[in-house]
């Protein structure tokens, strides 16, 4: 594993079922398709050691939301399900950090470093990111566990998913993270 603090606490966020309902896709597919085995990977290792985890559910409260609490996207994928024990902070916006306790838990643990993985890219994953690296976090953003999907640009232009990621994790890599691969946090 890289080497990171011993409470370095894995953030996995709004790895939920709902992330497959087929309307993320409409203008065209995701990228990254090995990142829940990815997400997978880390979850063990993190296990094995001991070390802190919190899932990050998003508890939409938009009526026609994928992620709506009671709705079949609202549980966790297979992958990136919670054990017993195991930290789970709902979230309502896109950054864990507003109205969570996600700033406060992490702080009465003594915990600065984070390594961030989940959905999607350049929504709740960049905003938590750049709000952890504001409040002086030290983030490593782990790009190929994490996904998005494609998107147009404000001129109209259809970018690929590949493309909406990389200039996303540009945005932050440097700033606000680390951006790392998943064989790097694990070697």
């Amino acid at each position: 594993m890289e080497k990171l603090p011993f409470n370095a606490a894995l953030l996995v966020i709004d790895l939920q079922k709902a992330i497959d309902d087929p309307r993320w896709s409409l203008t065209g597919p995701r990228n990254n398709p090995q990142a829940e085995a990815n997400v997978a990977a880390l979850l063990a290792a993190w296990r094995r050691d001991g070390r802190p985890i919190v899932h990050i559910r998003h508890d939409s409260v938009e009526p026609d939301s994928s992620y709506r609490p009671g709705g079949p996207g609202h549980p966790f994928k297979e992958e990136a399900r919670p054990l017993p024990g195991e930290t789970v902070i709902g979230k309502r916006v896109n950054s864990a950090f507003i109205g969570t306790g996600l700033d406060e838990w992490l702080r009465d643990r003594g915990i600065a470093t984070l390594v961030v993985a989940g959905v999607i890219t350049n929504n709740s994953v960049e905003t938590t990111v750049r709000m952890a690296g504001n409040l002086n976090y030290d983030v490593r953003l782990v790009a190929d566990a994490c996904f998005t999907f494609a998107r147009k640009d404000r001129s109209g232009r259809l970018r690929t998913a590949d493309e909406v990621h990389d200039l996303s994790l540009a945005n932050m890599d440097g700033e606000y993270a680390t951006v790392v691969d998943t064989a790097a946090v694990l070697g």
